[in-house]
């Protein structure tokens, strides 16, 4: 494919435009870490709920995602959710003065406990109102702001390039469309050609197209039939932190990521699962780490997967990780 552009939000040059998807429980900083030691144009944050910031005790968890805010030197974007203008512009502000050179509005988490709140996707059927958020959020900080959404609530409801458009006018500065409504969650094949519709919209800004891209294939047959000038990675990072980096190398010959296997993957998963550990603490860590594993055997096809998932101390888990990917069968990148 030819060299793309590079896309500029306020004064931060993202990279290939290869970005992680925000995913809630898994965009964490400890597996921001692990992409980053790869490489990544550009990294979302899980979602930010604007309704646990604004009060004055936030939950646990809150305080977690907003304590990783401030780490590091990653090309992260924060993502935040709600349905109230005022405390959406209240998290915008405190995000920005964490340290966050871009915020992302959800206007596209299909989760029943989110559009139950009528947040996230729901809001994508009264776009007067989504646009009142929008407003309040670009207004609130000096920051780029974008947008994520899905084509529309449902196959009754496909306005995506409407939303987009009046997203523009707003000055949001970059879209993400995933290629489903939230009718289909994530069922079915994502629909990358009907995200063009909001590539067409003239002056638009950078577009992103995001769903079911998995592998360099994926992600060029999504930028060819969405017209989009970037791919997001959602659920195909799972395992394989490596996977933007070798995608944009594969499409656009950046370097090559080192595709561990064997003792180097052994290292790399155990670096991660103790990341974990140290973030979250030793109970809470033990548990978040378990799906991690799981996918990382499952990339790797790698032995004792039933093992690392129920190990109770990181003694055992350790040791688990040592033997089952230093034994794994088939290198890592064949399950690429």
């Amino acid at each position: 494919m030819h060299k793309p552009q590079p896309i500029i939000l306020g004064d931060t040059q993202l990279g290939p435009p290869v970005f992680l998807a925000p995913m809630a429980g898994i965009t964490d900083l400890p597996f921001r870490r692990a992409v980053a030691r790869f490489g990544a144009g550009l990294m979302v944050s899980e979602m930010v709920a604007s309704s646990e910031m604004v009060t004055p005790r936030p939950s646990t968890r809150a305080a977690v995602r907003a304590k990783a805010l401030t780490e590091g030197r990653l090309p992260v974007s924060v993502q935040i959710a709600g349905r109230e203008a005022g405390a959406m512009a209240e998290t915008a502000r405190i995000v920005e003065g964490m340290g966050a050179r871009v915020i992302d509005i959800n206007m596209g988490c299909p989760a029943k406990k989110v559009t139950g709140g009528l947040s996230g996707a729901a809001l994508m059927r009264d776009l007067d109102h989504a646009l009142t958020l929008v407003d309040a959020v670009v207004g609130a900080v000096s920051v780029p702001v974008t947008l994520k959404m899905r084509l529309g609530w449902d196959d009754d409801c496909l306005n995506a390039a409407d939303l987009a458009a009046r997203a523009r006018d707003a000055g949001v500065a970059m879209l993400t469309v995933h290629g489903r409504t939230r009718a289909q969650f994530y069922k079915g094949q994502a629909d990358w050609a009907a995200i063009r519709a909001v590539a067409d919209l003239p002056g638009r800004p950078p577009l992103v197209a995001n769903g079911d891209v998995v592998d360099a294939a994926s992600a060029r047959a999504a930028l060819e039939a969405s017209g989009a000038d970037a791919v997001m990675v959602g659920r195909g990072a799972q395992g394989r932190p490596w996977l933007l980096a070798q995608i944009a190398h594969e499409l656009w010959e950046t370097p090559a990521p080192a595709i561990p296997q064997g003792g180097a993957l052994a290292d790399l998963v155990a670096a991660h699962y103790e990341d974990i550990l140290d973030f979250y603490g030793t109970d809470l860590g033990l548990r978040v780490a378990r799906k991690h594993l799981g996918w990382y055997a499952e990339a790797a096809r790698a032995p004792l997967r039933a093992q690392l998932v129920k190990a109770e101390t990181p003694a055992a888990t350790l040791d688990l990780i040592a033997r089952a990917f230093a034994e794994a069968p088939h290198p890592a990148q064949e399950a690429a």
